[in-house]
């Protein structure tokens, strides 16, 4: 038996972590992948663990067999299957009003943590007092014994945590990797009642039963869970899947295709086969080398995309300017392919790579150098703050050519300007002059800013001449579209009283809760 209760702590420790991993899939979409919903997660998982600790050593005193523990293994695979059951009405209701204050993020995603969670987690926390119980010979053996358990339970903690990340999220899907865990936990049950002397073949059918049917509640669901928490659409859904990073969703309206993410609130790429400019966001990074007092030829610049997406900046830059060299970095490979397939991303003069945009920069020799870099990384409300701080600024700059130019978007609405102002103030760290670009938002919605930082000093009068120069050949659609991007232009100037964001103190998640939660209650419209 006690090579049993080893395997049975082995099993206890991948089940909690693995538990552990495959939530923080289902909080993303909702909550986002903060520090805060982070803290939150952790800290309730090791509260579970410790009651779990506590009830299962009384159990084992009480009840010191066998059966009894297999009992709570049995119950934690049936709360386990019950979690994609009741995820899309627990985060829809845990969600609501969560923006206002990092503590109530937090709260808000401890009281869905702990709804979803804290009955299987306590469950598989009694598991391992109990195992020691039943595997303890005698006191001198007693440090041998629970050293052994423990060290078991630790390595299946670490294929718990491996496993669902590097595995079954990105082959199956949060919801069937709640089905496998729940199904491990039954076969655990069924390979314990082989150590029973009575009872043994109902446990061993119980515990197979239970795993078959765990299989068979999860059969067919695929990613409902993200694709609930997005609005109904009447779009055709082209397609869906689930990625290492993301919940990955095309839609098709008409001809136009358009990628989608996790809650699926912004769009990331779009595709118009019967228009030359994207009508969005997108088409304002192709002003961006015009504020530079000697713009390099855009046909021929070297052009770094952070955030390549589905390629839409990529794609717009090629039709407009021509195949100019363009490096473009996305963290979700499995995007890379969506863009391919969907988005046109299959031009010969853009080359992709699979990766962090600051972490592949940092590696670069510093003799590269681009003449524009656009960074398309910020979706609110989720943010990479490394992607924000003066660091991260100072290393493009280093990586910009004389005259260079880097741009970035970044959300606002019509009156609400905090993140625009927070990165205003950041770059005017580092860049001698920052200029913005503020695309018209209509009352009630959420739009965007254009942020350039210039390599040298420049005036708007030096963008001004230069649209006003643009070239003949170039596109009579564009160059009207630059026309009217003149009212929208200004130089800015650092906002007072506002902190530039570093490495050690980037406040993203309180500055675009503020911005979210404004706009919910009709402040920041």
């Amino acid at each position: 038996m006690n090579r049993y209760l080893v395997i049975l702590a082995f099993g206890a420790g991948a089940g909690t972590m693995g538990l552990e991993m495959a939530a923080a899939r289902l909080l993303e979409p909702w909550f986002g992948t903060s520090q805060i919903v982070w803290a939150a997660l952790i800290a309730l998982v090791l509260g579970c663990l410790a009651l779990g600790a506590w009830l299962g050593g009384r159990l084992g005193d009480r009840y010191p067999h066998l059966d009894g523990l297999l009992v709570i293994v049995l119950a934690s695979g049936l709360a386990t299957v019950l979690i994609p059951r009741v995820a899309l009405p627990v985060l829809r209701a845990t969600a609501l009003d969560l923006l206002a204050t990092p503590l109530s993020l937090l709260l808000a995603a401890w009281l869905a943590v702990s709804l979803l969670l804290g009955l299987p987690t306590i469950l598989l926390g009694t598991i391992s007092p109990w195992a020691i119980r039943l595997a303890l010979p005698a006191v001198e053996r007693g440090g041998h014994t629970v050293g052994r358990l423990y060290a078991s339970a630790t390595l299946g903690s670490i294929l718990g945590t491996l496993l669902p990340v590097l595995w079954l999220i990105p082959a199956v899907g949060t919801r069937w990797t709640f089905h496998l865990i729940a199904a491990f936990l039954m076969l655990l049950v069924a390979g314990g009642a082989l150590c029973l002397k009575r009872g043994r073949w109902r446990f061993a059918l119980l515990g197979l039963l239970g795993a078959g049917a765990m299989a068979l509640l999860g059969y067919g669901d695929g990613p409902a869970i993200r694709q609930g928490s997005i609005p109904a659409v009447t779009d055709e859904l082209v397609y869906e899947d689930e990625s290492v990073f993301n919940y990955i969703a095309v839609h098709r309206r008409g001809s136009e295709t358009y990628l989608k993410l996790n809650e699926g609130v912004g769009i990331h790429s779009v595709h118009h086969p019967e228009t030359e400019l994207s009508l969005g966001v997108w088409d304002y990074f192709l002003l961006a080398p015009w504020f530079s007092r000697q713009p390099p030829d855009p046909a021929a610049a070297e052009v770094l995309v952070m955030g390549l997406a589905g390629g839409t900046v990529s794609s717009l830059w090629t039709d407009i300017y021509g195949p100019a060299p363009i490096t473009g970095l996305e963290l979700d490979p499995q995007i890379l392919e969506v863009g391919r397939r969907y988005f046109q991303l299959d031009r010969p003069n853009v080359r992709t790579v699979a990766t962090d945009g600051r972490r592949w920069l940092r590696g670069q020799p510093a003799a590269r150098k681009w003449d524009v870099v656009l960074v398309d990384a910020y979706q609110v409300p989720y943010i990479p703050f490394h992607l924000t701080t003066v660091e991260f600024f100072q290393l493009v700059r280093a990586h910009l050519t004389e005259h260079g130019v880097v741009a970035i978007n970044v959300g606002r609405t019509r009156d609400d300007q905090t993140l625009v102002d927070a990165l205003i103030a950041t770059m005017r760290e580092v860049y001698p002059t920052v200029a913005v670009l503020r695309e018209p938002v209509p009352p009630g919605t959420l739009g965007n800013a254009l942020v350039v930082g210039l390599n040298r000093t420049a005036d708007l009068a030096t963008y001004r001449r230069h649209i006003q120069e643009l070239s003949p050949d170039l596109s009579p659609a564009f160059r009207a579209f630059a026309e009217r991007s003149l009212a929208q232009a200004e130089i800015a100037a650092p906002p007072p009283n506002v902190r530039p964001l570093t490495d050690d103190r980037a406040d993203i998640e309180r500055i675009v809760h503020g911005i979210v939660w404004r706009f919910l209650r009709g402040a920041g419209t």
